[in-house]
């Protein structure tokens, strides 16, 4: 798991040294790609897959990190999201999506400031979903910590907690019973616990 200080650090090594700005690109890379596949939307999903988005971005990144002014991980982070979702527009845009699917699947991530994940919690008796946003380090590490899990649990998980789906709406996606998505979302939950401690968006 990574501190802010150690990904400051490593940032401020970067500048200098292509193998630092290489390591600290794939430490962004499953953050990014959690990223990617919500901006993207379903219907585009369907068709383009968000890592090879990922790999253009940290690619892009990485020939012109000379160009990255800034000093802060969140300014990092922030440079980051410009060129992601800039080739995310351009996919949609090639794809001749509906520009309102974009628009609206944006507000998942602010423009400013450090990368950062929307988790939902589904609502319990009589109360509403909630939703917590989680910021740098977290977000970094909790999208590395899933992209552990094996492929069904991560699929689930990232439905149920990420896209907010019901568990029927998942079941049919993935076409298992409900009683099967339940319980690969129980086990990739603990899975992500065992990661990564007890976590108040657990």
């Amino acid at each position: 798991m990574l501190s802010s200080r150690e990904l400051e650090q490593l940032l401020k090594q970067s500048r200098a040294d292509p193998q630092s700005a290489d390591e600290l690109l794939r430490l962004y890379e499953p953050v990014l790609r959690l990223l990617a596949e919500q901006l993207i939307g379903p219907v585009v999903r369907r068709r383009e897959d968000a890592s090879d988005i990922v790999q253009h971005t940290v690619l892009e990144a990485f020939k012109s990190f000379e160009q990255f002014r800034g000093q802060s991980e969140a300014e990092f982070s922030a440079w980051l999201k410009q060129i992601l979702r800039r080739n995310v527009a351009n996919l949609v845009r090639d794809h001749r999506a509906a520009k309102r699917d974009i628009r609206r699947e944006m507000y998942l991530d602010d423009d400013e400031g450090s990368v950062s994940v929307t988790w939902r919690q589904p609502p319990g008796r009589s109360t509403s979903p909630s939703v917590r946003v989680i910021k740098a380090e977290a977000a970094l590490n909790l999208a590395n910590a899933l992209d552990q899990l094996p492929e069904p649990q991560q699929l689930a998980v990232r439905m149920r907690h990420l896209e907010g789906r019901g568990i029927d709406e998942i079941a049919a996606a993935m076409n298992k019973t409900p009683a099967a998505v339940a319980g690969l979302v129980r086990r990739g939950l603990q899975g992500l616990r065992d990661q990564l401690g007890s976590t108040t968006w657990f």
